[in-house]
Order: structure tokens, then sequence, then C-alpha cells
């Protein structure tokens, strides 16, 4: 009725890629990135400390802040804490009561892709991210007509929501190493599917240029390695200065960062040296940047 625990595996590789039958080619302007289902209940059913699910919210990351600087809207689909059994209909038979059952804080988008002021984030009743949403008429209303997805399930809403979205003209670009599955074979047959029948499988380096992939992830790997310490886990709210961090290193991630078009001085990063404080601040100048 409700969903197992999933094993981890391993993202697909390029060289599991299917062969795509279109030959289409994004356009920034035309197109949309839709992080789909990316909730704490979801997740929840992997393996903590997940290497497919860190990768996963790693190469989101790199796709939303991407967009934000090529100005894509940014769309989210989440499914609501309190859904009664008439709301749900044939998902109960299917999946029993879902996220109903469970704490509030289930509900949440991941915190590493809480949505930002200008993201819209849309009610999710039904496999389809356009199923009772508003999803299409925010297409029609920006003049886009592609959509890129990543996030939860591939084989379910993922897949489903690309086959809609290529029955209502919408070119969809299918993101392989952003979409995670129940199994290996599940993710494999959902980018099979779409490659044949309705969309474009790629990769989350095909579309974003390694210049620009400035994640969380990437801030605490980079910092770890500021630190010496690649191996240790960092505290995000914890002071960096405690952990060795001296102003001579402070300088050094100021000056890598104006290499990336951040603008943050040895004031504002030494003012609260935090991981936390310093990824808010790197996202505040990404938006900026856009607006």
């Amino acid at each position: 009725m409700t969903i197992k625990q999933i094993a981890d595996y391993p993202m697909p590789t390029p060289a599991q890629m299917p062969q795509n039958k279109t030959a289409w080619k994004l356009d920034t302007a035309r197109a949309v990135l839709l992080i789909h289902d990316m909730q704490n209940y979801f997740l929840n059913f992997y393996q903590p400390n997940s290497p497919l699910i860190q990768t996963l919210i790693q190469n989101l990351q790199a796709l939303r802040n991407w967009a934000t600087q090529q100005q894509i809207p940014v769309v989210y689909t989440a499914q609501p804490h309190q859904q009664n059994p008439q709301q749900r209909a044939l998902l109960n038979d299917v999946w029993g009561s879902g996220i109903t059952t469970a704490p509030a804080e289930e509900q949440k988008i991941v915190a590493a892709l809480t949505p930002r002021p200008a993201d819209i984030v849309l009610t999710k009743w039904r496999y389809s991210a356009f199923q009772r949403t508003d999803l299409h008429r925010y297409m029609h209303n920006w003049q886009r007509n592609q959509l890129i997805i990543g996030g939860v399930y591939a084989h379910i809403g993922c897949m489903l929501t690309a086959a809609e979205a290529f029955m209502q003209d919408i070119q969809t670009f299918f993101i392989a190493d952003a979409l995670a599955d129940f199994s290996a074979q599940q993710h494999q047959n959902a980018l099979n599917y779409v490659a044949s029948c309705c969309g474009q499988v790629t990769t989350t380096a095909a579309l974003v240029p390694e210049t620009n992939t400035l994640t969380r992830s990437w801030l605490t790997q980079r910092v770890q390695t500021l630190l010496e310490m690649p191996a240790q886990p960092i505290d995000p709210e914890e002071n960096l200065i405690l952990y060795g961090l001296d102003s001579l290193r402070i300088m050094q991630f100021a000056a890598e960062l104006k290499q990336r078009d951040i603008t943050l001085g040895f004031e504002a990063l030494g003012q609260q040296p935090s991981l936390n404080n310093w990824w808010r601040l790197i996202e505040a100048q990404l938006t900026a940047s856009v607006a």
C-alpha cells in the first residue's frame, strides 16, 4: 500500500543514456524548470545520507542556479499534508493515505532546495504536474513551451508529466541524473520511455556549464578543502573560525567567488562565517544578478 524503503543505486552514466528520437535544442527563452515532489516525505524512503539523493540534490541545485541566471522560471510541485480519502481517490488504493499520516514537516521541500520568493509552488494532486494545477496556464502566460524535469519519482510523476507535456505540444527535457526512482531498473525504464515516446533525455552537465555550478554541495566541499579537512563533516551553523578558518583563507575564497561573478568581500564573508550564512549570501547574489 505504501512506499517501501529504497536501496541506494548509482545514477545513470552518460553511457547509459538512451537514444533520443528527437533532436530538440533547449532555448532558455522558451524553458521552465520543474522540480518535482522533492519533499522530505518522499526522500525519507531512501537510506540516510544516500549518495544517490546527495547527487540528485546537488544536480537540482546546479540546475536551479543556472535557471535563475538564465531567467528561466522555476516551478515546484508539492503534495499537500492534509488530503482526505475523497481528494486522493484512487491513489488510496495504490499508495494508501500518503502524507496525511505524516508530520507536517514531511510536506516541506527538502531544505537544500527551499523555494525562493520568485519561484512558483504548485499543489500536486495526481501523478502528472499538469493535473488540477495551473502549470499549463503559467507556461502559456509566460509564452514558454519547453519543460525541464527533475525530481522524484522518475517512472511515476516525472515520466507522466513528460508524457502529458508532449500531448500539449510542450517539449520536455528529462534530466537523467537529476531524477531518482525506486530502483536503477525503474529509473532506466523511465529514461527509455521518455526518449522513445515523448521527450529528450539529457544530463545536468549537458545543460549547465561547469563554471556555473555553484551549489550548496560545492560550497561544503570547497570549504572543507580550504580547511584541509576534506573527509570531516562541518556543522553548517558553526562559526568556521572554530574549524581553523583565518583571514587569508577568507580572502582566498572571496577571490575565487569573484572569478565566478559572485562579489562578496572579506567583510561580508568574515562577519558570520558559517556554511549556512555563506550559502545565503551566494544565493542572494545569484538572485540579484537576475533581478
